[in-house]
């Protein structure tokens, strides 16, 4: 995975998948934590973006996709665990497999980790964004209107810019 720390800041280069059906986007659930994302994951070294995505969504969900096309390319700039994220990440819409369990929009969808541990998706009706913790957090308006262009998007968590400059002050 193409992870690397340097001092108290992490960079991560991730790549995640946006599904939307009836007014709804697919997110992982964190299983230690109650916050939202979408599904992907860390790139291997000479790995495609596509590639990753696919890897991901067969080790996670046990499903191959069809990858539509790529939506953001996002710099993201967040603090976590008292540690400071620089995370490049790529999102393409992809379209899930006419499998009617994977689209049950009051269950959550059980996915497994490389390691047997259990992941956990749900179907988040998009008017309801605003009212869960979802990261990156420019996600919440941003998946209301897809752009019909790439866009690349630097964004800094302004929660963690708060929590940062209060270390940098202390």
């Amino acid at each position: 995975m193409i992870t690397f720390d340097t001092g108290s800041i992490r960079f991560t280069y991730r790549i995640a998948g946006i599904a939307i059906h009836e007014q709804h986007v697919l997110l992982q659930y964190g299983s230690t934590e109650p916050l939202y994302f979408p599904p992907g994951g860390r790139a291997e070294l000479l790995e495609t973006t596509r590639a990753t995505l696919r890897r991901e969504m067969r080790e996670e969900l046990g499903i191959d996709i069809q990858i539509e096309r790529l939506l953001w390319i996002n710099e993201n700039f967040f603090m976590h665990r008292n540690k400071a994220f620089h995370e490049v990440s790529f999102y393409f819409l992809m379209t899930l497999p006419d499998d009617p369990h994977l689209y049950v929009k009051d269950q959550l969808i059980i996915g497994k980790e490389e390691d047997g541990q259990p992941l956990l998706f749900a179907w988040v009706p998009l008017v309801r964004l605003a009212e869960i913790t979802l990261y990156p957090t420019f996600l919440r308006t941003a998946l209301h209107t897809l752009p019909d262009a790439i866009e690349h998007i630097v964004h800094v968590d302004e929660q963690s810019i708060e929590e940062l400059r209060g270390r940098m002050t202390a």
